[in-house]
């Protein structure tokens, strides 16, 4: 059943390689404030060490996790085997954000794939790693990823930043995320 580590494990690694869609959580520091909860695909997570992982995010119609790592760094991801073996997994740590043009951004952005509308990478130091039995998890088959989010980003062409200062620059209990921050501090 479950086991409990301080790093990620060969094995570890290897299974969050193979998967093609993880969750990351995150939370305000107040009581009423929303959990957050996000799926995320496409080849946009890297496993830095044993320790530390990033992913590449992706605009979208929020960005709680990115105001949440702000305000108190807590970070949970999730990976669920789908097909093969049962498995769940989870990642603990304390993430930070870099945005497009910061010295972190410039050191990470080439282990990606391009991707549109790629707005900050999160970074997460990691201190426990978690596994569970995954019994009760569906299987299902992966057919591939959508092309509606590259579709849409292409389509916003000049006008993505506008709609990430609008959309981006605030979670839904209020706390200015880098992006808020950054697009503040510049006048836009």
């Amino acid at each position: 059943m479950g086991q409990l580590f301080t790093e990620m494990m060969p094995k570890h690694i290897e299974f969050i390689k193979n998967q093609h869609l993880f969750f990351v959580g995150s939370a305000p520091l107040a009581e009423d404030g929303h959990v957050n909860l996000s799926p995320k695909g496409y080849d946009a997570l890297r496993i830095l060490s044993p320790t530390e992982v990033a992913y590449l995010d992706l605009t979208g119609s929020g960005n709680e996790t990115s105001g949440h790592l702000v305000e108190n760094g807590r970070i949970t991801f999730m990976f669920c085997a789908f097909n093969g073996a049962p498995l769940i997994l989870r990642l603990y740590g304390k993430g930070r954000v870099a945005l497009k043009g910061s010295p972190e951004w410039d050191q990470l952005i080439g282990l990606f794939d391009e991707l549109p509308g790629a707005r900050q990478i999160i970074i997460a130091e990691i201190y426990q790693v978690q596994t569970s039995c995954g019994y009760g998890v569906p299987l299902y088959t992966y057919d591939g990823d959508r092309e509606k989010l590259m579709e849409w980003t292409d389509k916003k062409g000049d006008r993505l930043e506008d709609y990430q200062t609008q959309k981006n620059s605030k979670t839904l209990d209020g706390i200015e995320t880098p992006i808020g921050r950054e697009r503040r501090e510049s006048g836009v």
